[in-house]
């Protein structure tokens, strides 16, 4: 039921729906109000009707629980869920979910761009856009409207281009090579041979690794699915160096890695070049060898060919000799 009153020189609109929140809002005439009770009050009952009353209910409440019945269930969900618990303690936190708005996260938004890049930012509402959803769609949350919905979002991360150049492979090679971690080296060549993620590296096992044949088989992926990798001469020959005296194949953990190759990239005096780009500059070389689509997908693990894409930065030279050859 919807009720309009006068206040000052606004007209104040009201909507109660049985299990649904109260909806108000101010309107310059009378008119305009009770044609959006009208509007309102249609939506709702032509809704499903809301399973949890969200009176009381905060954004942290919300959150929270997000973050422990999906965000704990996703692979590599420490950065999701760290993500979430540092705004669980960000003051729009305490605003209940009634009372939350579109400019709540606009200021929030333009608060967080003067901290960090724009991608983050996006990276982030993205996520909010994905909890209300998940509440409204899922969870039944008596919510007219998800209010990151219509939210300007700043532009996302441009993808990377970055691929090894000139002498730098054989550079951060040899600061690897001088660390006292003996599997540093190793890890860094084997990736850039097999373009496996870093997880996928760390997870290995000598039991999945078949180097009679060439193959290692990658179980549990990112993408839920399964995989066999085809090994190169040189990535075997790097496997033969290694020490079989562990299950794993490389037993360090991600952090020993991250810190150990954040050393080695200091001391060969190589700037901006993440681990990640190691798998761009496998993929990269994958089609430079005359790979197809399909066989470089079936390698890298990528599902959507886009995303395969984005992977890919070729050498404009090799390209170029290709091109001569014809």
């Amino acid at each position: 039921m919807g009720c309009v009153r006068k206040r000052g020189k606004s007209w104040n609109a009201q909507v109660r729906v049985a299990g649904w929140r109260s909806f108000t809002k101010s309107f310059k005439s009378k008119s305009d109000a009770i044609s959006w009770i009208e509007e309102t009050e249609n939506k709702l009952r032509g809704s499903n009707k809301p399973r949890m009353n969200v009176g009381e209910i905060t954004f942290r409440d919300l959150i929270q629980k997000y973050g422990l019945e999906v965000s704990s269930n996703l692979k590599g969900s420490d950065r999701e869920l760290c993500k979430l618990n540092m705004f669980s303690r960000h003051s729009i936190a305490d605003n209940k979910l009634i009372n939350l708005t579109p400019k709540h996260f606009e200021y929030l938004r333009d608060e967080r761009l003067q901290k960090v890049k724009s991608g983050t930012v996006h990276a982030e509402l993205m996520l909010f856009r994905r909890v209300f959803k998940t509440a409204i769609n899922k969870w039944g949350y008596g919510l007219l409207s998800n209010p990151m919905e219509h939210l300007q979002l700043p532009p996302p991360h441009k993808s990377r281009k970055r691929r090894l150049v000139g002498d730098e492979k054989e550079r951060i090679l040899a600061a690897a090579s001088s660390q006292r971690n003996i599997y540093i080296a190793s890890i860094i060549e084997f990736a850039i041979e097999t373009g496996m993620r870093r997880s996928e590296i760390l997870k290995l096992r000598w039991f999945d690794v078949d180097l009679e044949n060439g193959f290692a088989s990658l179980y549990d992926t990112k993408n839920g699915e399964d995989r066999r990798v085809p090994l190169t001469r040189r990535c075997i020959e790097v496997l033969q160096t290694v020490p079989h005296s562990n299950e794993q194949v490389f037993p360090i953990s991600a952090t020993c890695l991250r810190l150990a190759w954040n050393r080695a990239r200091k001391k060969a005096c190589i700037t901006n070049l993440r681990f990640h780009d190691l798998r761009h500059e496998a993929v990269s070389r994958f089609f430079e060898m005359g790979m197809s689509v399909p066989e470089v997908a079936l390698i890298s693990g990528h599902k959507d060919v886009r995303q395969l894409f984005r992977y890919t930065h070729l050498n404009p030279n090799n390209v170029f000799k290709k091109y001569e050859a014809f």
